[in-house]
């Protein structure tokens, strides 16, 4: 158990680590808004897209829809925030490997590009972890150390 707890919460040491984390907080930061413009633009098209959007995990159209705004919105938010980030992390990575390796599976690398480059940045990122400017880094100062 407190070994999931240390995965949610990384406590962070000294050194280097204010350097780190301004540059994990501006990925977080940059990467997480590119994402979710495109969740938002989903949004704006919800009517449209729902028609047309490709059902990979054989949920329906809309349902398909919705799973990947959720991904690219809400968990963004998390993401940015550095809030459950891992957990939010899980879902944004799907998405791009679903799009890279389901969706996209025929087409060009140009096309694919992108899925690849979130899906690449979001791996390095669950590795690195969200850094001391983060929410979970506020919630793992509170929780006792073991």
């Amino acid at each position: 158990m407190n070994t999931a707890i240390r995965l949610l919460f990384p406590a962070y040491s000294g050194g280097n680590d204010a350097r780190l984390s301004w540059l994990l907080l501006s990925f977080r930061v940059l990467f997480g808004v590119l994402l979710m413009s495109h969740g938002i633009g989903k949004i704006m098209d919800f009517d449209n897209l729902s028609a047309v959007f490709p059902d990979p995990l054989g949920v329906g159209r809309e349902m398909s829809l919705s799973l990947a705004i959720f991904g690219e919105v809400v968990c963004s938010v998390g993401f940015i925030l550095g809030l459950l980030y891992r957990l939010a992390l899980i879902p944004m990575m799907f998405t791009m490997a679903t799009a890279l390796f389901v969706i996209h599976a025929g087409d060009t690398f140009a096309v694919k590009e992108l899925a690849f480059t979130f899906l690449c940045v979001f791996i390095i990122m669950w590795i690195a972890g969200p850094g001391k400017y983060s929410a979970d880094y506020l919630i793992s100062r509170r929780l006792p150390a073991h």
